[in-house]
């Protein structure tokens, strides 16, 4: 195993942060990191929005569902999909805009999450710790008026960066051979037994907020309710159509 892997394989959610700042120079370096992540025809279809302003991140970890961290970490983004600089390079080139399409809606989200990805590992590789923030899609439409995004922009979730306090505990992750298939897609109810062994026992004994829980049921609980309906009339609102 080498040193990319074994990071890559030691990542965890982090949510508790020292005071020790990040300086401007490493959130600019894990931003170009992220620039130069895979992208749909060199699309670059995202913007990311650093949030220091107090007032600001205290009213998105409300809307996010009271995640404290969003207002204590050193370093708060907010990922953005972004079609509105394309849109730009085209009045640029005097071209028509064809938009709403859902394939471009795919590439915006798709686009924006490899960055993340990226901008995660980046800081991960200088010491960091962090934490994705799919909260903020509570309020997609609030999040959008503080941060003031255009049309053809939408929040897709937030980070949070920092030098992480204490250590961290890493959740288990399905298998390889639960993922990898050869040929075409199986399933197996074997496997997924497997795996609510392993996460019952990590549950059990975690140090904190410890469960009797298996994969399988946490989430039969998420998957049998609604998940923020509201999503797809605030695409709409914020012009993302569905053609």
């Amino acid at each position: 195993m080498n040193d990319v892997i074994s990071l890559l394989k030691n990542h965890r959610s982090v949510r508790q942060f020292t005071t020790e700042p990040v300086s401007d120079e490493t959130v600019r370096e894990i931003i170009a990191a992220a620039g130069w992540s895979a992208t749909s025809n060199f699309v670059q279809a995202y913007t990311v929005i650093r949030v220091r302003q107090q007032s600001t991140r205290e009213a998105i970890a409300e809307l996010a569902g009271g995640q404290s961290w969003v207002e204590t970490s050193p370093v708060f983004l907010v990922f953005c999909a972004d079609l509105k600089r394309s849109q730009s390079a085209c009045a640029y080139e005097k071209s028509e805009v064809v938009s709403g399409y859902t394939e471009q809606f795919i590439i915006a989200t798709v686009d924006v999450s490899l960055a993340a990805q990226n901008a995660m590992v980046a800081a991960e590789s200088l010491g960091l710790g962090g934490v994705f923030i799919g909260g903020i899609r509570n309020d997609p439409a609030t999040v959008s008026e503080l941060l003031k995004l255009p049309e053809q922009v939408y929040p897709v979730f937030g980070m949070c960066l920092g030098h992480p306090a204490g250590e961290h505990e890493q959740k288990p992750r399905l298998p390889v051979d639960v993922i990898l298939k050869e040929e075409s897609y199986q399933e197996s109810e074997a496997e997924l037994e497997h795996y609510n062994e392993i996460c019952q026992t990590y549950y059990q004994n975690r140090a904190s907020a410890a469960r009797d829980e298996t994969w399988t049921h946490q989430i039969a609980k998420m998957m049998s309710k609604p998940t923020r309906p509201h999503m797809r009339a605030f695409l709409e609102e914020k012009g993302f159509e569905f053609k």
